[in-house]
């Protein structure tokens, strides 16, 4: 019997549901899962479930939570091996985890994710280009300290940290940005991760009338 409920926008698009539901699952929470096709802005349906209007949305033994974020750490209070377990990792998880909660718009304008499409080239603007490069930064330094023992930023383990990152990793496989040897291999290593494995195939089986054409024409001929 299911524990709760956690609320989903349209898999093909949504990254912050992607965040939440691989919190979530790597929980193992019992949650009954629900998907909301998005309108491509403020979606009513979303409006009348969530308190902010937005996906992810989890509502499980009674507590709310309605940020992706704050999920993982709602997540991690019941599962303590979502976070490193060391100190000084962990505290490098978390601010990663935070500023990619808090930052990278323009890599988010230019380059919104579509699990089902590619567009090499694309979206390749200034501000984008030096979000890309930060997050190279972020993964080499994280990896070089504390990432020995695994294709992961810590390891053998997928963290929280690794969860904030996988709809960055979906964006660089759909628009194909220049990137480094351990950049490739890192995004490698997420998308065979069994759970972002099963997101893409649940996206991939999503109806073809919740596509939205603000997203499936971008970058077309």
């Amino acid at each position: 019997m299911a524990d709760g409920t956690l609320y989903l926008g349209t898999r093909r698009y949504s990254s912050w549901s992607l965040r939440g539901w691989l919190a979530v699952r790597l929980a193992g929470l019992a949650v009954e899962e629900v998907t909301i096709p998005l309108a491509g802005g403020n979606t009513p349906a979303v409006r009348e479930v969530s308190p902010s209007g937005l996906v992810p949305f989890l509502h499980h033994r009674g507590v709310d939570v309605w940020e992706s974020l704050a999920i993982g750490e709602y997540c991690a209070e019941i599962t303590p091996a979502l976070w490193p377990a060391e100190r000084a990792p962990r505290a490098h998880a978390r601010a990663i985890a935070a500023e990619m909660h808090a930052g990278f718009r323009a890599l988010r304008e230019s380059m919104p994710m579509n699990l089902g499409r590619e567009a090499p080239g694309v979206g390749r603007s200034a501000g984008a280009l030096a979000d890309i490069a930060r997050v190279e930064t972020i993964w080499h330094e994280t990896r070089a300290r504390f990432g020995a023992g695994g294709p992961f930023l810590f390891g053998a383990v997928f963290t929280l940290a690794d969860a904030m990152f996988a709809p960055v990793v979906a964006r660089f496989l759909t628009y194909g940005p220049e990137l480094g040897a351990d950049s490739r291999a890192y995004c490698a290593a997420v998308r065979d991760f069994p759970l972002v494995a099963a997101w893409y195939d649940a996206a991939a089986a999503e109806p073809a009338a919740w596509r939205l054409e603000k997203y499936e024409s971008i970058g077309a001929a």
